[in-house]
């Protein structure tokens, strides 16, 4: 069954740009960036991104160097975030655009 967030989900993946290359398996975590869409619209940060990042990971039971608070990771590590977050603010345009009358 595909929910709304579902369609969320695929409309942020469809919105990043060309050289972002999200992990495998990744469902669960566009999901978490489909609700900071529908929470944070616009004003998304880069730090948001890495939380849900850090969330799924856990959720995946997985490890990394950067699962640690985004103010301590360094700079090339925190522009890692950047597409996405451009691809949820392009997500949050096209959704305002589509509910235009």
């Amino acid at each position: 069954m595909t929910s709304y967030m579902d369609e969320e989900a695929n409309l942020i993946k469809s919105c990043l740009p060309p050289e972002a290359s999200p992990p495998e398996d990744v469902d669960t975590l566009f999901l978490l960036y489909a609700l900071l869409m529908r929470a944070k619209g616009a004003d998304v940060t880069p730090a948001d991104i890495h939380d849900a990042w850090s969330v799924w990971m856990q959720i995946e039971g997985k490890s990394h160097a950067a699962l640690r608070p985004f103010g301590d990771l360094d700079r090339e590590t925190q522009e890692e975030d950047l597409p996405y977050v451009e691809a949820i603010k392009r997500a949050v345009n096209i959704r305002k655009t589509s509910s235009t009358p």
